[in-house]
């Protein structure tokens, strides 16, 4: 472990003193050679879809552990949660309505675990909550996937209540953990089960943007087109590129943490 440890700090080092627009490039280089190996690896692309919902549920365990064993919210974002509750409220409400399946019991198992955190957060851990630095204001995101999804919403034949109401929680779900990153850049110092969970959301999101972006190769983009007509089809794999990148670069700096051995998360400033 130490000497693969020592090979990669200097790697990490280079990559480090590189200017921004560099580090943006590679993460690209990175991302798509990390797309490349998985077409060739896995063969049922579909599997990606599975293994980024247990990446999701691992994340929501260390959640709970946190707060039960830990008896604190501090670091955590009681904003991002409720954000959270509000797209999968909507996203349960749009499966009903429109397409049940395995995935609604799933919505429902996780909507129900958030609103569980919320009530954890507002009544029984109230006082170890960070709420000056938990200072993301929520409108600048909600008001603008509410606009966005009365104007680019699926062509379906579905009522066009429930056509907006889907595309607004699309766009929700890509811009939720922004107020959890606002607030650890606030803090600049992350605890391990703060940062185990944001890193398994981010690699939840990266394997489900996987699964698109690899299905659509496959099918030689005959995914996007049997999502609707128009721009909803780019909007939804947008959607899932933009809750990638909006998590590498937390999750560059959780990756060079455990190369470096620390056991606390250090951020420097202008990570989100």
């Amino acid at each position: 472990m130490g000497k693969s440890r020592g090979a990669l700090s200097p790697a990490v080092g280079w990559v480090r003193r590189q200017p921004p627009k560099v580090k943006a490039f590679l993460a690209v280089v990175a991302g798509m050679a990390a797309l490349v190996i998985l077409r060739f690896i896995v063969h049922d692309h579909d599997s990606l879809f599975v293994v980024a919902e247990a990446c999701h549920a691992i994340g929501i365990s260390v959640l709970i552990y946190k707060l039960t064993k830990g008896r604190t919210c501090a670091g955590l974002s009681l904003k991002s949660q409720e954000l959270t509750a509000l797209f999968l409220a909507v996203r349960l409400y749009c499966s009903f309505v429109m397409e049940y399946d395995i995935h609604t019991l799933l919505d429902t198992a996780t909507l129900a675990t958030t609103l569980w955190v919320i009530y954890m957060f507002r009544f029984k851990l109230r006082s170890s909550y960070m709420d000056d630095q938990d200072n993301f204001a929520m409108h600048y995101v909600v008001i603008p996937c509410a606009i966005l999804a009365l104007l680019i919403h699926p062509s379906t034949t579905h009522n066009i209540v429930n056509r907006i109401s889907w595309a607004f929680c699309v766009y929700m779900e890509a811009v939720s953990v922004l107020p959890q990153l606002r607030l650890m850049q606030n803090t600049k110092i992350v605890e391990p089960f703060t940062a185990h969970y944001v890193f398994a959301l981010g690699v939840a999101r990266f394997l489900s943007c996987a699964h698109w972006v690899l299905q659509v190769v496959d099918t030689r983009g005959r995914l996007l087109t049997a999502l609707g007509y128009g721009l909803w089809p780019s909007m939804v794999l947008l959607a899932e590129i933009v809750q990638t990148f909006i998590l590498a670069d937390f999750c560059y700096y959780y990756v060079k943490s455990l190369v470096d051995g620390q056991l606390v998360l250090r951020l420097p400033s202008g990570v989100v």
